[in-house]
């Protein structure tokens, strides 16, 4: 597989990288190759809208793109992520979604939960992880996405009877699920209800059951404390709650745009 080669210091040749996301909507596009923050750093030549920089082999903005690369998507994930592109609404980029099926794989995850279906793109990754005969239970508030995750699924081979779609508002359908029945639940929803989110999967997984959340680092917002928008607030002190709560074992993944991990104990 290609996986990115950005241009070092002085380095005159374009770089060669496998896809990337766009700087404003987050969406991953391919020909060209960008900060966890959005700025384009190189591109195959003929994408006028990155600009070149000259990138040192050892920057982490390498190494990032580098790891996001490295599980590459095929025709099916590329094409949830076009029509994610074309409904307005931000998938998981590649390196969280690898890191999705790892979790699932290692949980030999048989019941998970998913906040947030978009058009399945998330979903796909992690059904790619779960045992065979396992069930994705995905909640999305709109309609469309649901149906688009679904033509998702289909492409992707999946049957039907692998996945339970539910309509509604996530903090209206959680608590209607059952306690400790779960081996997985991967939180993409909306930001300020994260907390919420974590209370819930502390009740819905088993003992060792994993919590996910996505967008942890939120286009680098979270590290940089001048940043008081409401999103990155809640994702900020989430992040720091979950570091010293003993009902979890936590991690922090730089994939994406950022991974918050919680192993219930």
């Amino acid at each position: 597989m290609d996986l990115p080669i950005l241009p070092s210091a002085g380095a005159g040749g374009p770089a060669r990288t496998a896809r990337c996301c766009n700087a404003s909507a987050r969406h991953w596009v391919p020909g060209a190759a960008c900060s966890p923050g959005g700025r384009h750093v190189g591109s195959l030549g003929g994408h006028a809208r990155t600009e070149e920089a000259p990138i040192p082999a050892s920057s982490p903005l390498n190494s990032w793109a580098y790891a996001e690369a490295y599980v590459p998507e095929d025709d099916v994930l590329l094409a949830g992520r076009q029509r994610a592109t074309e409904v307005g609404c931000t998938p998981i980029l590649p390196g969280g979604g690898a890191a999705l099926r790892f979790l699932a794989a290692m949980l030999d995850a048989r019941s998970v939960v998913e906040i947030g279906t978009g058009t399945g793109v998330s979903g796909v990754w992690l059904l790619r992880g779960m045992a065979d005969d396992a069930v994705l239970t995905t909640v999305e508030s709109e309609a469309e996405h649901l149906r688009l995750a679904r033509q998702t699924y289909t492409e992707a081979g999946f049957a039907p009877g692998r996945t339970r779609t539910i309509l509604g508002r996530a903090l209206d359908v959680l608590p209607r699920l059952a306690d400790g029945a779960y081996d997985l639940v991967f939180c993409d929803g909306d930001k300020r209800e994260y907390p919420e989110y974590l209370a819930q999967a502390h009740r819905l997984l088993r003992r060792g059951g994993v919590v996910a959340m996505d967008n942890a680092l939120w286009h680098d917002r979270v590290a940089d404390p001048a940043q008081r928008d409401p999103e990155t607030v809640a994702l900020r002190e989430l992040g720091k709650s979950l570091a010293v709560d003993d009902r979890f074992v936590s991690l922090l993944l730089p994939v994406g745009d950022g991974l918050l991990l919680g192993l219930r104990r």
